[in-house]
């Protein structure tokens, strides 16, 4: 590709990532073509043509992408909420729906900040540290601690989670923080959630991208969600809150592992703005 215009690079690029099934062709061209560039997607304007060492690196990434190598692997960045995360080969990949979960926890911990106290928030999974970086951007005085079990994504969080004050810790969600025991004010957890049987139905970008670590959960895709019910209840201090997101196929069974322990109330259920079920939060009976 050389001195194409930008609209017809653009076009070219679109139509091979939506015949290999990409879900936005649109926006990843855009992106792709942005980031070789040096540019945000929305000011693209600024290229009139596509030349050189450029265009070729442009095709190249799109050839990658068509193969469903992830965007964001691609521009080594994800966006979540107000922060930048560096992603790549060996951590999950944040998704936008789980900004609603998060928003959640910050809204908690905010609430409790204007109560006077420090928050204490605790999140479980917290795979590149999207979650914990956003609440320590949202919530700058809160006191965040995040645990990753896998040593990959143990690596990028540290990466991401560097200077913002997160107390990172690398272990299993189900024994982490003993030293926090029955003083936390909010538990939040992104954990895997997909049945085993469900494999061949995962988009490709995760199913051979994302570490399976975070994707998979036994069965029928909640014993991650079984262990938070108890660990949470450990963890909070009485009348802390958990939330934790699940399958848009779980709106009913995750709410129903946490109302059976019978340490839960005020159990709901939320849906993301697509109107599917997404993260279940709780209360801890006092």
């Amino acid at each position: 590709m050389s001195g194409v215009r930008r609209n017809v690079a653009l076009a070219v690029a679109v139509d091979r990532l939506r015949a290999a099934g990409v879900a936005s062709p649109e926006h990843d061209a855009a992106e792709l073509l942005a980031h070789v560039h040096g540019l945000e997607r929305t000011t693209l304007f600024k290229i009139d043509t596509v030349d050189g060492e450029l265009a070729e690196r442009f095709d190249t990434l799109v050839e990658r992408r068509a193969a469903r190598e992830p965007l964001q692997h691609l521009i080594g960045a994800a966006f979540f909420r107000h922060v930048e995360l560096a992603v790549g080969p060996g951590v999950f990949v944040p998704r936008p729906e789980t900004e609603l979960l998060a928003g959640w926890a910050i809204e908690h911990a905010s609430a409790v900040l204007a109560g006077g106290r420090t928050p204490v928030v605790v999140d479980l999974c917290t795979g590149s540290g999207a979650i914990a970086k956003a609440l320590a951007d949202e919530v700058s005085d809160a006191d965040v601690h995040a645990v990753e079990l896998d040593e990959s994504a143990h690596d990028w969080a540290e990466r991401n989670l560097t200077g913002t004050g997160v107390d990172l810790r690398h272990g299993d969600m189900g024994t982490a923080f003993d030293d926090l025991l029955g003083t936390v004010d909010v538990v939040v957890c992104n954990p895997p959630y997909i049945p085993l049987e469900a494999w061949e139905s995962v988009a490709a970008e995760a199913r051979d991208h994302d570490p399976h670590l975070a994707l998979f959960s036994g069965d029928d895709g909640l014993d991650a969600i079984r262990v938070l019910a108890v660990r949470a209840a450990l963890l909070l201090r009485p009348g802390g809150v958990v939330g934790v997101e699940h399958a848009d196929v779980q709106g009913e069974s995750a709410p129903a592992v946490l109302a059976a322990t019978g340490r839960w109330f005020e159990v709901v259920d939320h849906r993301d703005l697509a109107g599917r079920p997404r993260f279940t939060t709780a209360r801890l009976a006092r």
